[in-house]
C-alpha cells in the first residue's frame, strides 16, 4: 500500500490540498496528515486542521515545538513584532518570514515519512507566495526531493500541487472538490474573526473574488 502525507497547517492552502489528496490524487492510498507546531503566536489553524483531517477519516500527527522559535527569530508571526498589513507584494511583508521554516517543518514530515513507509510528502505552496517565501518556489521543492533521497535510504518526493497556481485556483478547485472554508484559518491574527488586512486575509479575500464566491468566515 502507498502511504502519504500531507503537512496540514489548517490554513486554506494545506486544507485544499488535503481534500485533493484523499479524493484524487492519492484516493487509491493510505493518506496520513502532520500538524507541526513552531511558536507561532496563535493556535487557531490547529484546530481547523484537527477538524479538516477527521472530516476526511485521515489520522494526524500533532508535533509542537515551540522552543524554536527562540532561535528562529525577527518574524512577526513568532516575535513580540506586529503583524504587518497590506498585500504581500510590499516590502514590508517580509517580516511575516519565519527563517528556514519551509525546509524545517518539510524535514520533519520527511522524517516521519520514512519512520511509517511514507513515499510522497505534500505541502501547500503556491505561486503567490513565490515574492517573499523562498521555500515556496520550485527549486526549492527539486532540491529538497533530491535531499530526501541522498538523505535516507528511501526516496521520498516532496509535492506541491498547486507550486504554479495562486490562491485563486486553490480556491476554485476546492469549490470543486466541497472543502467547507468555513473550516478553515487564514488570517496571521487569532482573533474572533478575521481581521481583514494582514497579508494572508487580502490574498485570501482576492482569492474567494477571483473564485466568484463569498468567503464564509466573513458576515
Amino acid at each position: 500500500m502507498v502511504k502519504s502525507i500531507v503537512v496540514l497547517s489548517g490554513g486554506m492552502d494545506s486544507t485544499t490540498v488535503l481534500h485533493r489528496v484523499v479524493k484524487e490524487l492519492e484516493k487509491d492510498s493510505e493518506v496520513h496528515a502532520i500538524n507541526i507546531g513552531y511558536g507561532q503566536k496563535h493556535k487557531k489553524e490547529i484546530k481547523m486542521a484537527k477538524i479538516q483531517a477527521d472530516g476526511l477519516n485521515v489520522p494526524i500527527v500533532f508535533l509542537d515545538i515551540p522552543q524554536i522559535k527562540d532561535i528562529l527569530g525577527g518574524s512577526a508571526l513568532t516575535d513580540n513584532i506586529d503583524v504587518p498589513y497590506g498585500h504581500y507584494t510590499e516590502e514590508s511583508m517580509k517580516l511575516t518570514v519565519v527563517p528556514n521554516r519551509n525546509m524545517i517543518l518539510l524535514s520533519l514530515a520527511i522524517g516521519y515519512a520514512v519512520s511509517i513507509g511514507a513515499s510522497r510528502v505534500y505541502y501547500g505552496a503556491h505561486s503567490g507566495d513565490h515574492a517573499i517565501y523562498p521555500d515556496c518556489r520550485a527549486i526549492f521543492v527539486r532540491t529538497m526531493t533530491e535531499v530526501a533521497k541522498v538523505a535516507n535510504h528511501m526516496p521520498v518526493y516532496i509535492i506541491a500541487p498547486y507550486l504554479n497556481q495562486d490562491k485563486g485556483d486553490i480556491v476554485i478547485d476546492g469549490l470543486r472538490l466541497g472543502v467547507d472554508y468555513k473550516k478553515t484559518w487564514t488570517c496571521y491574527e487569532g482573533k474572533v474573526e478575521p481581521c481583514g488586512k494582514c497579508g494572508c486575509c487580502v490574498e485570501r479575500a482576492e482569492a474567494f473574488e477571483k473564485a466568484g464566491a463569498k468567503d464564509p468566515l466573513l458576515r
